[in-house]
Protein backbone atom coordinates (compact mmCIF):
# COMPACT_ATOMS: atom_id res chain seq x y z
CA UNK A 1 0.00 0.00 0.00
CA UNK A 2 1.34 3.05 -0.96
CA UNK A 3 0.21 4.86 2.19
CA UNK A 4 2.78 2.87 4.32
CA UNK A 5 5.77 5.19 4.27
CA UNK A 6 3.21 8.05 5.80
CA UNK A 7 1.40 5.90 8.15
CA UNK A 8 4.92 4.51 9.47
CA UNK A 9 5.98 8.15 10.08
CA UNK A 10 2.84 9.03 11.67
CA UNK A 11 3.17 6.34 14.29
CA UNK A 12 6.46 6.94 15.15
CA UNK A 13 5.82 10.53 15.40
CA UNK A 14 3.09 9.56 18.47
CA UNK A 15 5.19 6.76 19.61
CA UNK A 16 7.72 9.41 20.59
CA UNK A 17 5.34 12.24 21.79
CA UNK A 18 3.62 10.02 24.12
CA UNK A 19 6.70 7.87 24.98
CA UNK A 20 5.09 4.52 24.10
CA UNK A 21 7.91 1.97 24.53
CA UNK A 22 6.54 0.69 21.56
CA UNK A 23 3.25 1.06 19.07
CA UNK A 24 2.25 -1.99 16.65
CA UNK A 25 -0.21 -1.15 13.47
CA UNK A 26 -2.57 -2.62 11.23
CA UNK A 27 -4.43 -1.35 8.15
CA UNK A 28 -7.49 -4.06 7.31
CA UNK A 29 -8.80 -4.31 3.77
CA UNK A 30 -10.76 -7.04 1.55
CA UNK A 31 -10.53 -9.32 4.22
CA UNK A 32 -6.19 -9.31 4.80
CA UNK A 33 -4.00 -7.51 6.88
CA UNK A 34 -2.72 -5.11 4.23
CA UNK A 35 -0.17 -3.15 6.13
CA UNK A 36 1.66 -3.74 9.62
CA UNK A 37 4.58 -2.47 11.34
CA UNK A 38 5.48 -1.64 15.46
CA UNK A 39 8.24 1.17 16.51
CA UNK A 40 10.24 0.21 19.46
CA UNK A 41 10.51 -2.34 21.94
CA UNK A 42 8.39 -5.34 23.58
CA UNK A 43 10.52 -5.25 26.34
CA UNK A 44 12.73 -2.55 27.47
CA UNK A 45 15.44 -4.29 29.63
CA UNK A 46 16.10 -7.30 26.69
CA UNK A 47 15.76 -4.49 23.25
CA UNK A 48 13.44 -7.28 21.75
CA UNK A 49 11.89 -5.33 19.17
CA UNK A 50 7.71 -5.30 18.68
CA UNK A 51 6.52 -6.47 15.14
CA UNK A 52 2.88 -7.38 14.10
CA UNK A 53 3.42 -10.74 15.82
CA UNK A 54 4.03 -9.56 19.14
CA UNK A 55 1.30 -10.21 21.77
CA UNK A 56 -0.41 -7.23 24.02
CA UNK A 57 -3.20 -7.35 26.33
CA UNK A 58 -6.10 -5.95 24.59
CA UNK A 59 -7.71 -5.01 27.69
CA UNK A 60 -11.65 -4.12 27.13
CA UNK A 61 -11.64 -5.14 23.34
CA UNK A 62 -11.72 -8.30 25.04
CA UNK A 63 -15.59 -7.40 25.42
CA UNK A 64 -16.66 -8.06 21.59
CA UNK A 65 -15.25 -11.48 22.13
CA UNK A 66 -17.61 -11.94 25.25
CA UNK A 67 -20.79 -10.39 22.86
CA UNK A 68 -20.17 -12.88 20.44
CA UNK A 69 -19.83 -15.81 22.33
CA UNK A 70 -23.48 -14.53 24.02
CA UNK A 71 -24.85 -14.37 20.71
CA UNK A 72 -23.41 -17.71 19.07
CA UNK A 73 -25.48 -19.12 22.32
CA UNK A 74 -28.55 -17.10 21.20
CA UNK A 75 -28.58 -18.13 17.82
CA UNK A 76 -27.94 -22.09 18.66
CA UNK A 77 -31.31 -21.19 20.87
CA UNK A 78 -29.60 -21.68 24.43
CA UNK A 79 -30.91 -18.28 25.80
CA UNK A 80 -32.67 -15.00 24.73
CA UNK A 81 -30.90 -11.64 25.34
CA UNK A 82 -34.05 -10.56 26.97
CA UNK A 83 -33.63 -13.27 29.60
CA UNK A 84 -33.30 -12.03 33.24
CA UNK A 85 -29.99 -12.25 34.40
CA UNK A 86 -31.38 -14.23 37.63
CA UNK A 87 -31.91 -17.15 35.57
CA UNK A 88 -28.43 -17.99 34.98
CA UNK A 89 -26.86 -16.67 37.88
CA UNK A 90 -28.87 -17.15 40.99
CA UNK A 91 -26.69 -15.43 43.22
CA UNK A 92 -28.05 -11.79 41.62
CA UNK A 93 -31.70 -13.12 43.04
CA UNK A 94 -30.91 -10.53 46.34
CA UNK A 95 -30.20 -7.25 43.92
CA UNK A 96 -31.66 -4.00 45.12
CA UNK A 97 -33.11 -2.43 42.17
CA UNK A 98 -33.03 1.66 42.87
CA UNK A 99 -37.17 2.27 42.21
CA UNK A 100 -40.09 0.54 42.62
CA UNK A 101 -40.90 0.19 38.54
CA UNK A 102 -37.37 -0.66 37.28
CA UNK A 103 -37.11 -3.38 34.86
CA UNK A 104 -35.43 -6.81 35.89
CA UNK A 105 -31.92 -6.96 34.91
CA UNK A 106 -31.79 -8.88 31.47
CA UNK A 107 -28.50 -10.03 29.38
CA UNK A 108 -29.49 -7.35 26.78
CA UNK A 109 -29.05 -5.01 29.42
CA UNK A 110 -25.01 -5.87 30.25
CA UNK A 111 -24.29 -6.21 26.44
CA UNK A 112 -25.53 -3.07 26.19
CA UNK A 113 -23.88 -0.93 28.99
CA UNK A 114 -27.23 0.14 30.42
CA UNK A 115 -27.71 -2.47 34.07
CA UNK A 116 -27.89 1.18 35.68
CA UNK A 117 -24.81 0.03 37.45
CA UNK A 118 -22.04 3.37 38.04
CA UNK A 119 -19.02 3.78 35.45
CA UNK A 120 -16.61 1.47 37.44
CA UNK A 121 -12.86 1.59 34.85
CA UNK A 122 -10.70 2.27 38.02
CA UNK A 123 -12.24 -0.27 40.64
CA UNK A 124 -13.37 -2.62 37.45
CA UNK A 125 -9.56 -3.01 35.89
CA UNK A 126 -8.37 -4.19 39.42
CA UNK A 127 -10.80 -7.54 39.12
CA UNK A 128 -9.02 -8.88 36.58
CA UNK A 129 -7.75 -11.79 38.35
CA UNK A 130 -10.72 -12.79 40.09
CA UNK A 131 -11.20 -16.30 40.17
CA UNK A 132 -14.40 -17.75 40.17
CA UNK A 133 -15.27 -18.15 43.51
CA UNK A 134 -13.89 -14.67 44.90
CA UNK A 135 -16.37 -13.49 41.54
CA UNK A 136 -19.37 -15.40 43.74
CA UNK A 137 -18.71 -13.83 46.92
CA UNK A 138 -18.31 -10.65 45.34
CA UNK A 139 -21.64 -11.19 43.84
CA UNK A 140 -23.31 -12.05 46.67
CA UNK A 141 -22.16 -8.58 48.62
CA UNK A 142 -24.51 -6.92 45.84
CA UNK A 143 -24.26 -3.96 43.40
CA UNK A 144 -25.13 -0.81 44.38
CA UNK A 145 -27.46 0.74 41.32
CA UNK A 146 -26.88 4.48 40.40
CA UNK A 147 -30.00 4.61 38.02
CA UNK A 148 -32.71 2.28 36.65
CA UNK A 149 -31.69 -0.31 34.54
CA UNK A 150 -32.07 0.18 30.31
CA UNK A 151 -32.56 3.80 31.05
CA UNK A 152 -28.75 5.53 30.88
CA UNK A 153 -25.24 4.55 28.65
CA UNK A 154 -22.68 3.94 31.39
CA UNK A 155 -20.23 2.10 31.06
CA UNK A 156 -20.28 -1.48 33.00
CA UNK A 157 -17.33 -3.65 33.55
CA UNK A 158 -18.80 -5.51 35.67
CA UNK A 159 -21.71 -6.61 33.49
CA UNK A 160 -19.45 -7.75 30.90
CA UNK A 161 -17.60 -9.98 33.79
CA UNK A 162 -21.21 -11.44 34.39
CA UNK A 163 -21.91 -12.03 31.10
CA UNK A 164 -18.68 -14.07 31.13
CA UNK A 165 -20.31 -16.09 33.84
CA UNK A 166 -23.78 -16.80 32.13
CA UNK A 167 -21.87 -18.17 29.02
CA UNK A 168 -19.67 -20.68 30.89
CA UNK A 169 -22.82 -21.75 33.33
CA UNK A 170 -25.11 -22.14 29.38
CA UNK A 171 -21.94 -23.68 27.72
CA UNK A 172 -20.96 -26.12 30.92
CA UNK A 173 -17.47 -24.93 30.34
CA UNK A 174 -15.36 -22.15 31.79
CA UNK A 175 -15.57 -18.89 29.89
CA UNK A 176 -12.27 -18.55 28.48
CA UNK A 177 -12.38 -22.09 27.01
CA UNK A 178 -15.03 -21.55 25.37
CA UNK A 179 -13.92 -18.40 23.86
CA UNK A 180 -10.79 -20.62 22.53
CA UNK A 181 -12.36 -23.13 21.55
CA UNK A 182 -15.44 -21.57 20.06
CA UNK A 183 -14.02 -18.42 18.45
CA UNK A 184 -10.22 -18.32 18.59
CA UNK A 185 -9.07 -21.63 17.03
CA UNK A 186 -11.87 -21.66 14.28
CA UNK A 187 -11.13 -17.95 13.16
CA UNK A 188 -7.08 -18.56 12.71
CA UNK A 189 -6.01 -16.37 16.27
CA UNK A 190 -4.01 -19.43 17.42
CA UNK A 191 -1.43 -16.91 18.91
CA UNK A 192 -4.34 -15.15 21.01
CA UNK A 193 -4.58 -16.42 24.79
CA UNK A 194 -5.28 -15.11 28.48
CA UNK A 195 -2.46 -15.32 30.22
CA UNK A 196 1.67 -14.73 29.76
CA UNK A 197 2.10 -18.46 29.10
CA UNK A 198 0.01 -18.81 26.54
CA UNK A 199 2.78 -16.82 24.50
CA UNK A 200 4.32 -20.15 23.23
CA UNK A 201 6.60 -18.88 20.80
CA UNK A 202 5.40 -15.55 20.50
CA UNK A 203 7.07 -12.26 21.82
CA UNK A 204 4.99 -11.27 24.70
CA UNK A 205 5.31 -7.05 25.35
CA UNK A 206 6.13 -5.99 28.69
CA UNK A 207 3.55 -3.34 30.01
CA UNK A 208 4.85 -0.11 31.42
CA UNK A 209 3.88 2.99 33.18
CA UNK A 210 5.57 6.36 33.21
CA UNK A 211 7.19 7.37 36.80
CA UNK A 212 9.17 10.91 36.98
CA UNK A 213 9.52 10.39 32.94
CA UNK A 214 11.17 6.82 33.01
CA UNK A 215 9.38 3.65 31.97
CA UNK A 216 9.10 0.84 34.88
CA UNK A 217 7.10 -2.65 34.50
CA UNK A 218 3.77 -1.83 36.04
CA UNK A 219 2.81 -4.10 38.66
CA UNK A 220 -0.23 -5.04 37.33
CA UNK A 221 0.62 -5.20 33.46
CA UNK A 222 0.73 -9.81 33.63
CA UNK A 223 -2.32 -9.52 36.15
CA UNK A 224 -3.67 -12.68 35.86
CA UNK A 225 -7.23 -13.88 33.71
CA UNK A 226 -8.45 -16.41 36.43
CA UNK A 227 -11.99 -16.76 35.98
CA UNK A 228 -15.12 -16.07 33.84
CA UNK A 229 -14.81 -12.11 34.98
CA UNK A 230 -11.93 -12.10 32.74
CA UNK A 231 -14.56 -11.20 29.99
CA UNK A 232 -14.48 -7.99 30.46
CA UNK A 233 -10.48 -7.63 29.19
CA UNK A 234 -8.39 -10.14 29.76
CA UNK A 235 -7.13 -11.27 26.52
CA UNK A 236 -3.70 -10.92 24.97
CA UNK A 237 -3.42 -10.45 20.92
CA UNK A 238 -1.44 -9.70 18.47
CA UNK A 239 -1.72 -7.38 15.54
CA UNK A 240 -1.92 -10.63 13.23
CA UNK A 241 -4.66 -11.61 14.91
CA UNK A 242 -6.50 -8.49 15.59
CA UNK A 243 -6.42 -8.58 11.77
CA UNK A 244 -8.44 -11.25 11.71
CA UNK A 245 -11.23 -9.85 14.15
CA UNK A 246 -11.81 -7.12 12.48
CA UNK A 247 -12.06 -8.64 9.01
CA UNK A 248 -14.04 -10.88 10.46
CA UNK A 249 -16.68 -8.07 11.65
CA UNK A 250 -16.34 -6.32 8.34
CA UNK A 251 -16.77 -9.56 6.12
CA UNK A 252 -20.79 -8.99 7.74
CA UNK A 253 -20.81 -6.04 5.23
CA UNK A 254 -22.95 -5.80 3.02
CA UNK A 255 -26.16 -8.52 3.40
CA UNK A 256 -25.71 -10.94 0.62
CA UNK A 257 -26.44 -14.73 -0.04
CA UNK A 258 -23.66 -17.35 0.36
CA UNK A 259 -21.84 -19.55 2.98
CA UNK A 260 -21.85 -17.40 6.03
CA UNK A 261 -19.10 -19.00 7.73
CA UNK A 262 -19.07 -21.11 11.09
CA UNK A 263 -18.40 -18.34 13.50
CA UNK A 264 -21.48 -16.54 13.98
CA UNK A 265 -23.81 -15.69 11.24
CA UNK A 266 -23.42 -12.19 9.16
CA UNK A 267 -27.18 -10.82 10.42
CA UNK A 268 -25.32 -11.14 14.41
CA UNK A 269 -22.27 -9.41 13.33
CA UNK A 270 -24.21 -6.59 11.89
CA UNK A 271 -26.67 -6.77 14.79
CA UNK A 272 -23.25 -6.41 16.67
CA UNK A 273 -22.31 -3.18 14.94
CA UNK A 274 -25.09 -1.19 15.62
CA UNK A 275 -25.91 1.69 18.21
CA UNK A 276 -27.90 -0.22 20.29
CA UNK A 277 -27.54 2.38 23.72
CA UNK A 278 -27.57 5.87 22.54
CA UNK A 279 -24.33 7.93 23.60
CA UNK A 280 -23.88 12.07 23.70
CA UNK A 281 -20.76 12.51 21.76
CA UNK A 282 -18.26 13.95 23.70
CA UNK A 283 -16.77 17.52 22.28
CA UNK A 284 -14.45 18.63 25.00
CA UNK A 285 -11.07 19.04 24.20
CA UNK A 286 -11.87 19.07 20.54
CA UNK A 287 -9.55 21.47 19.04
CA UNK A 288 -10.78 24.87 18.22
CA UNK A 289 -10.94 25.64 13.72
CA UNK A 290 -10.38 21.63 13.44
CA UNK A 291 -12.36 19.97 10.61
CA UNK A 292 -16.34 19.90 11.88
CA UNK A 293 -18.11 16.96 11.86
CA UNK A 294 -20.76 15.20 13.33
CA UNK A 295 -21.11 11.91 14.92
CA UNK A 296 -24.09 10.04 16.63
CA UNK A 297 -24.08 7.11 18.34
CA UNK A 298 -23.49 4.77 21.63
CA UNK A 299 -23.26 1.12 22.00
CA UNK A 300 -23.80 -1.94 20.51
CA UNK A 301 -22.93 -5.62 21.46
CA UNK A 302 -19.51 -5.41 22.78
CA UNK A 303 -18.79 -2.46 20.19
CA UNK A 304 -19.22 0.72 20.35
CA UNK A 305 -20.87 2.42 16.75
CA UNK A 306 -21.80 5.35 15.54
CA UNK A 307 -22.83 7.27 12.22
CA UNK A 308 -20.64 9.85 11.07
CA UNK A 309 -21.09 12.64 9.05
CA UNK A 310 -18.70 12.07 7.32
CA UNK A 311 -17.17 8.51 6.94
CA UNK A 312 -21.04 6.46 7.52
CA UNK A 313 -20.78 3.72 9.45
CA UNK A 314 -18.08 3.61 12.26
CA UNK A 315 -17.21 0.65 14.30
CA UNK A 316 -14.74 -0.17 17.03
CA UNK A 317 -13.46 -0.35 21.14
CA UNK A 318 -10.45 1.18 22.55
CA UNK A 319 -8.85 -1.11 25.59
CA UNK A 320 -7.09 0.48 28.49
CA UNK A 321 -5.19 -1.71 31.33
CA UNK A 322 -2.19 -1.27 33.60
CA UNK A 323 0.93 -1.59 31.08
CA UNK A 324 -1.47 -1.38 27.88
CA UNK A 325 -3.40 0.80 25.79
CA UNK A 326 -5.09 -0.23 22.57
CA UNK A 327 -7.77 0.63 19.83
CA UNK A 328 -9.46 -0.85 16.96
CA UNK A 329 -11.68 1.29 13.94
CA UNK A 330 -13.60 0.05 10.70
CA UNK A 331 -15.21 1.62 8.32
CA UNK A 332 -18.35 -1.33 7.41
CA UNK A 333 -18.93 1.10 4.48
CA UNK A 334 -15.25 1.34 3.26
CA UNK A 335 -14.19 -2.22 4.09
CA UNK A 336 -11.25 -0.49 5.73
CA UNK A 337 -10.13 -1.19 9.76
CA UNK A 338 -6.85 -0.43 11.65
CA UNK A 339 -5.62 -2.11 15.12
CA UNK A 340 -3.13 -0.15 17.27
CA UNK A 341 -1.73 -2.09 20.33
CA UNK A 342 0.90 -0.31 22.71
CA UNK A 343 2.29 -1.11 26.08
CA UNK A 344 2.23 1.90 28.07
CA UNK A 345 -0.59 1.95 30.85
CA UNK A 346 -3.87 3.20 29.47
CA UNK A 347 -1.66 4.55 26.25
CA UNK A 348 -4.14 7.15 24.12
CA UNK A 349 -4.25 4.45 21.22
CA UNK A 350 -7.60 6.18 20.01
CA UNK A 351 -6.59 9.39 18.70
CA UNK A 352 -3.33 7.81 16.03
CA UNK A 353 -6.04 4.83 14.88
CA UNK A 354 -8.44 7.66 13.85
CA UNK A 355 -5.98 9.55 12.55
CA UNK A 356 -4.35 6.66 10.22
CA UNK A 357 -8.28 5.89 9.32
CA UNK A 358 -8.68 9.40 8.10
CA UNK A 359 -5.42 9.65 6.54
CA UNK A 360 -6.17 6.25 4.71
CA UNK A 361 -9.65 7.61 3.32
CA UNK A 362 -7.95 10.81 2.55
CA UNK A 363 -4.89 10.14 0.64
CA UNK A 364 -5.55 6.60 -1.12
CA UNK A 365 -8.81 7.08 -2.90
CA UNK A 366 -10.56 4.39 -1.32
CA UNK A 367 -13.84 5.01 -1.37
CA UNK A 368 -17.53 3.09 0.28
CA UNK A 369 -18.49 0.59 -0.95
CA UNK A 370 -20.96 0.62 -4.01
CA UNK A 371 -24.73 0.16 -3.38
CA UNK A 372 -26.34 -1.76 -6.53
CA UNK A 373 -30.09 -0.67 -7.68
CA UNK A 374 -32.20 -3.00 -7.84
CA UNK A 375 -33.12 -4.04 -11.67
CA UNK A 376 -36.72 -2.04 -10.75
CA UNK A 377 -35.00 1.16 -9.95
CA UNK A 378 -32.96 0.94 -13.29
CA UNK A 379 -36.01 0.08 -14.90
CA UNK A 380 -37.92 3.27 -13.02
CA UNK A 381 -35.04 5.52 -14.44
CA UNK A 382 -35.48 4.34 -18.08
CA UNK A 383 -39.46 4.85 -17.19
CA UNK A 384 -38.73 8.46 -16.04
CA UNK A 385 -36.51 9.67 -18.67
CA UNK A 386 -39.35 8.20 -21.49
CA UNK A 387 -41.47 10.22 -19.92
CA UNK A 388 -39.82 13.51 -19.54
CA UNK A 389 -38.57 13.28 -22.95
CA UNK A 390 -42.54 12.79 -23.69
CA UNK A 391 -45.94 12.06 -21.77
CA UNK A 392 -47.45 9.16 -21.91
CA UNK A 393 -50.77 8.57 -19.74
CA UNK A 394 -50.25 5.02 -19.80
CA UNK A 395 -46.61 4.75 -19.42
CA UNK A 396 -47.37 7.11 -16.06
CA UNK A 397 -50.20 5.03 -15.17
CA UNK A 398 -47.93 1.78 -14.62
CA UNK A 399 -45.09 3.90 -12.94
CA UNK A 400 -46.18 5.56 -10.10
CA UNK A 401 -47.95 4.26 -7.52
CA UNK A 402 -50.63 4.83 -6.36
CA UNK A 403 -50.07 7.84 -3.95
CA UNK A 404 -48.69 9.83 -6.86
CA UNK A 405 -50.84 11.97 -8.32
CA UNK A 406 -52.36 12.22 -4.97
CA UNK A 407 -50.10 13.83 -3.62
CA UNK A 408 -50.20 16.35 -6.69
CA UNK A 409 -52.24 16.27 -10.07
CA UNK A 410 -51.35 14.46 -13.01
CA UNK A 411 -52.58 18.31 -14.79
CA UNK A 412 -49.32 19.57 -13.27
CA UNK A 413 -47.26 17.29 -13.63
CA UNK A 414 -47.40 17.90 -17.41
CA UNK A 415 -47.07 21.01 -17.39
CA UNK A 416 -44.22 21.43 -15.23
CA UNK A 417 -42.10 18.80 -17.12
CA UNK A 418 -43.25 20.76 -20.58
CA UNK A 419 -42.09 23.78 -19.08
CA UNK A 420 -38.63 21.53 -18.42
CA UNK A 421 -38.69 20.71 -21.85
CA UNK A 422 -38.77 23.86 -22.87
CA UNK A 423 -36.31 25.57 -20.45
CA UNK A 424 -33.85 22.93 -21.58
CA UNK A 425 -34.59 21.24 -25.12
CA UNK A 426 -33.57 17.78 -25.61
CA UNK A 427 -31.84 15.70 -22.97
CA UNK A 428 -29.28 13.47 -23.42
CA UNK A 429 -28.76 9.79 -21.72
CA UNK A 430 -29.01 10.24 -18.12
CA UNK A 431 -25.98 9.09 -16.05
CA UNK A 432 -25.49 6.24 -13.66
CA UNK A 433 -27.95 6.07 -10.69
CA UNK A 434 -26.33 6.88 -7.18
CA UNK A 435 -28.46 5.06 -4.82
CA UNK A 436 -29.10 5.41 -0.96
CA UNK A 437 -30.38 2.08 -0.60
CA UNK A 438 -31.08 -0.29 -4.10
CA UNK A 439 -35.15 1.12 -4.32
CA UNK A 440 -33.55 5.17 -4.17
CA UNK A 441 -31.12 6.87 -5.68
CA UNK A 442 -30.55 10.00 -8.29
CA UNK A 443 -29.33 10.70 -11.30
CA UNK A 444 -28.10 14.03 -13.74
CA UNK A 445 -29.58 14.25 -17.24
CA UNK A 446 -27.96 17.33 -19.69
CA UNK A 447 -30.12 19.27 -21.30
CA UNK A 448 -29.14 21.29 -24.41
CA UNK A 449 -29.32 24.03 -22.14
CA UNK A 450 -28.45 23.61 -18.48
CA UNK A 451 -29.20 19.61 -16.47
CA UNK A 452 -31.38 18.15 -14.42
CA UNK A 453 -31.06 16.59 -11.05
CA UNK A 454 -33.60 13.46 -10.33
CA UNK A 455 -34.19 11.84 -7.52
CA UNK A 456 -37.02 9.30 -6.79
CA UNK A 457 -37.23 6.90 -4.27
CA UNK A 458 -39.81 3.28 -4.72
CA UNK A 459 -42.74 1.74 -2.58
CA UNK A 460 -42.78 -1.64 -1.43
CA UNK A 461 -44.97 -2.25 -2.99
CA UNK A 462 -45.05 -5.75 -5.86
CA UNK A 463 -43.70 -4.68 -8.20
CA UNK A 464 -42.39 -1.81 -6.56
CA UNK A 465 -43.44 1.90 -8.32
CA UNK A 466 -42.16 5.19 -7.65
CA UNK A 467 -43.53 6.66 -5.01
CA UNK A 468 -42.02 10.29 -5.05
CA UNK A 469 -39.73 11.93 -7.64
CA UNK A 470 -37.92 15.23 -7.75
CA UNK A 471 -36.14 17.45 -10.70
CA UNK A 472 -34.30 20.33 -10.04
CA UNK A 473 -33.78 22.33 -12.83
CA UNK A 474 -30.25 24.11 -12.95
CA UNK A 475 -28.11 26.32 -15.21
CA UNK A 476 -24.40 27.43 -14.93
CA UNK A 477 -23.90 30.71 -13.43
CA UNK A 478 -23.92 33.42 -15.65
CA UNK A 479 -20.76 35.59 -15.79
CA UNK A 480 -22.27 38.33 -12.98
CA UNK A 481 -23.29 35.89 -10.84
CA UNK A 482 -19.80 33.87 -11.08
CA UNK A 483 -17.78 36.78 -10.53
CA UNK A 484 -20.10 37.17 -7.32
CA UNK A 485 -19.71 33.82 -6.27
CA UNK A 486 -16.01 34.24 -6.87
CA UNK A 487 -15.66 37.21 -4.83
CA UNK A 488 -17.71 35.46 -1.52
CA UNK A 489 -15.79 32.79 -2.19
CA UNK A 490 -12.51 34.83 -1.38
CA UNK A 491 -14.43 36.45 1.79
CA UNK A 492 -14.39 32.86 3.44
CA UNK A 493 -10.42 33.38 3.72
CA UNK A 494 -10.92 36.50 5.02
CA UNK A 495 -13.71 38.34 5.46
CA UNK A 496 -13.49 42.02 6.33
CA UNK A 497 -16.33 44.91 6.27
CA UNK A 498 -15.18 46.81 3.11
CA UNK A 499 -15.31 43.06 1.28
CA UNK A 500 -18.99 42.62 2.64
CA UNK A 501 -19.57 46.23 1.23
CA UNK A 502 -18.38 45.18 -2.10
CA UNK A 503 -20.17 42.06 -2.31
CA UNK A 504 -23.65 42.69 -0.80
CA UNK A 505 -26.29 45.36 -2.10
CA UNK A 506 -26.98 47.93 0.29
CA UNK A 507 -30.13 46.72 1.26
CA UNK A 508 -28.80 43.82 2.30
CA UNK A 509 -27.90 43.18 6.02
CA UNK A 510 -24.18 43.51 5.70
CA UNK A 511 -23.74 43.29 9.10
CA UNK A 512 -25.28 40.00 9.46
CA UNK A 513 -23.76 38.42 6.37
CA UNK A 514 -20.03 39.38 8.26
CA UNK A 515 -20.86 37.85 11.70
CA UNK A 516 -21.97 34.53 8.76
CA UNK A 517 -18.36 34.55 6.74
CA UNK A 518 -16.51 35.51 9.83
CA UNK A 519 -17.89 31.61 11.73
CA UNK A 520 -17.52 30.14 8.52
CA UNK A 521 -13.50 31.24 8.15
CA UNK A 522 -13.62 30.09 12.08
CA UNK A 523 -14.99 26.79 11.43
CA UNK A 524 -14.23 25.83 8.14
CA UNK A 525 -11.23 28.14 6.59
CA UNK A 526 -10.98 29.49 2.99
CA UNK A 527 -14.18 27.57 0.61
CA UNK A 528 -14.01 26.69 -2.79
CA UNK A 529 -16.86 25.37 -5.38
CA UNK A 530 -17.39 22.32 -5.76
CA UNK A 531 -20.86 21.73 -7.61
CA UNK A 532 -23.92 23.47 -8.61
CA UNK A 533 -27.09 21.80 -6.98
CA UNK A 534 -29.81 24.04 -8.24
CA UNK A 535 -30.77 27.23 -9.51
CA UNK A 536 -31.40 29.46 -12.10
CA UNK A 537 -27.78 30.68 -13.00
CA UNK A 538 -29.09 34.47 -12.88
CA UNK A 539 -30.96 35.35 -9.70
CA UNK A 540 -30.23 32.06 -7.63
CA UNK A 541 -28.09 29.50 -7.12
CA UNK A 542 -26.86 26.68 -4.43
CA UNK A 543 -23.70 25.53 -4.59
CA UNK A 544 -21.67 22.79 -2.68
CA UNK A 545 -18.52 23.91 -1.55
CA UNK A 546 -15.30 22.64 -0.33
CA UNK A 547 -12.81 23.37 2.65
CA UNK A 548 -10.71 21.93 5.10
CA UNK A 549 -13.41 21.90 7.45
CA UNK A 550 -15.62 19.97 4.75
CA UNK A 551 -18.46 20.66 2.65
CA UNK A 552 -20.67 22.83 3.22
CA UNK A 553 -23.76 24.48 0.88
CA UNK A 554 -24.58 27.92 0.26
CA UNK A 555 -27.44 29.78 -1.01
CA UNK A 556 -27.10 33.11 -2.98
CA UNK A 557 -29.07 35.35 -4.76
CA UNK A 558 -28.32 38.15 -6.88
CA UNK A 559 -29.75 41.50 -7.68
CA UNK A 560 -29.19 41.79 -11.82
CA UNK A 561 -29.15 45.80 -11.85
CA UNK A 562 -25.87 45.89 -9.74
CA UNK A 563 -24.04 42.82 -10.13
CA UNK A 564 -24.18 42.57 -6.06
CA UNK A 565 -25.48 39.72 -3.92
CA UNK A 566 -28.82 40.36 -2.17
CA UNK A 567 -28.24 37.30 0.42
CA UNK A 568 -26.03 34.56 0.76
CA UNK A 569 -26.97 31.92 3.90
CA UNK A 570 -24.48 28.69 4.18
CA UNK A 571 -25.45 25.68 5.86
CA UNK A 572 -23.84 22.31 6.45
CA UNK A 573 -24.08 19.75 3.69
CA UNK A 574 -26.38 18.14 3.50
Amino acid sequence: MAAKPAIEQSVADFAARHQLPSLAYGVISAGRLAVSGAVGLAELTTGVRADAATRYRIASMTKSFAAVAVLQLRDAGLLSLDDPVVRYLPEVAALVYPTGDSPQLTLRHLLTMAPGWPEDNPWGDRQLSLDDAAFSSLLAEGVTFAAAPDTQYEYSNLGYMILGRVVARVAGMPFQHYVNTRILTPLGMISSGWNPEDAHEQTLAHGYRLVDGHHVEDALAFARSAGDAAAFGGLYASVEDMARWVAFFLDAWPARDGDEGGVLRRSSRREMQRCTNLRLPVWSGQRVGAPVRYEAGGYGYGLFAWLSSDLGRIVGHAGGLPGFGSHMLWLPDYDLGVVTLANLTYAPAVPITVQILRSLVATTGVTPRPVRPAAALEMAQARVSRLIEAWDDALADDLFAVNFFLDEPRTRWQARLAALRSRHGGFGNPSAIETTNPLRGAWTVQGERGWCRIWLTLAPTVPPRVQHLSIISIFPPNAAMQAALDALLAATANPTRRRVARIFTKSSDRTAQLKQLRIVNLLYGACTLEAILEGDGEQRIVARLQSEGGPLDVEVTLDTRTGKLTGAEFRAAG
